[in-house]
């Protein structure tokens, strides 16, 4: 086991959000160390979209380019996964990384995002990303004009959500209820919208890797598409901070951070979909500069207070 040098901070996390923390850091001069366990919850999709100037780039471009600017400023980027955070004294924290590596400092970032857990339909894991999407406003433009299924499932509101947000797109899309009832105000709304609905549960998907054929229903009906949205149930990696006593919200479960990711705990920060499952890449990185901005504020204050203490009355 090795412990190197204490640090002002430890980002957990090196997407968008954890990479814009730590530039605006860096460039305050902070010591910062970046620890990434290397598993982008975007890795699938092959661009991202709706952040300006950065508009239909490649995510793994968008975090390589993103890194290099990090780094030109000091920042220090270690790939690894974080087993444990604890307290350590008045100095800050002490994270032990599954290696057995051992790194500390004054304040915490989590930035871990979350796990789109998928359906158990075959066929869309392996499409995930590329003929399979969650996000119209990520992925809408990009199908506009072609048959467009939206696969139901238990996120009921979002699944009729991304239905009614399709039909801009396209004038071809069917929603497969697979196991959501809707109500008759529900079935005459999207009647009159034009979004056709099929009863039926999907029992997979066919096509090839870059060419969606149709959505297979298990009554033996067939309903052909090129494009398939389903609404994944968000699971945030927020373990590191739960496991520091931080609080969550009575309602949603998701660890409560404030408009800066401060969270309950006095030097433990939160940023991106972690805490806020629904943000895109462009919100998840003005979360985390915000958030930078917010503890480099802290770490001044705390100079401010032990240059005080110590000044020779």
């Amino acid at each position: 086991m090795s412990e190197n040098r204490h640090h002002d901070v430890i980002i957990i996390g090196a997407g968008a959000a954890g990479l814009s923390a730590a530039l605006v850091l860096s460039r305050a001069r902070a010591d910062v160390l970046l620890i990434d366990a290397g598993q982008p919850r975007n890795a699938p999709a092959e661009h991202m979209h709706g952040f300006i100037s950065r508009d239909g780039v490649p995510p793994r471009e968008f975090l390589s380019a993103s890194r290099t600017e990090v780094s030109t400023y000091g920042a220090r980027i270690v790939a690894g996964s974080v087993g444990t955070i604890e307290r350590s004294g008045a100095a800050g924290f002490r994270i032990t990384l599954n290696d057995g590596t051992v790194e500390s400092s004054r304040a915490v970032l989590v930035a871990t995002g979350l796990v789109d857990e998928l359906p158990e339909i075959p066929g869309i894991a392996e499409r995930w990303g590329t003929t399979v999407h969650h996000c119209p406003y990520c992925h809408g433009y990009e199908v506009r004009g072609q048959r467009i299924a939206v696969i139901g499932g238990p996120q009921r509101e979002m699944s009729l959500k991304q239905a009614g947000l399709l039909r801009r797109y396209s004038d071809d899309v069917t929603l497969i209820t697979n196991g959501i009832d809707l109500t008759v105000h529900e079935l005459q709304r999207f009647a009159a919208f034009g979004v056709a609905v099929v009863h039926g549960s999907a029992s997979a998907v066919t096509g090839t890797h870059n060419a969606l054929e149709a959505v297979l229903l298990h009554d033996g009906n067939v309903v052909a598409c090129d494009a398939a949205f389903v609404a994944p149930r968000q699971t945030p990696r927020d373990s590191l901070l739960t496991s520091l006593g931080c609080e969550t919200h009575p309602d949603t479960g998701l660890v409560v951070a404030d408009g800066f990711g401060q969270t309950s705990v006095r030097g433990v920060w939160a940023a991106g979909n972690v805490v806020t499952p629904t943000a895109q890449v462009i919100t998840a990185a003005g979360n985390g500069s915000a958030t930078g901005i917010a503890i480099n504020g802290w770490l001044l204050q705390q100079d401010l207070d032990t240059a005080s203490a110590t000044r020779p009355q």
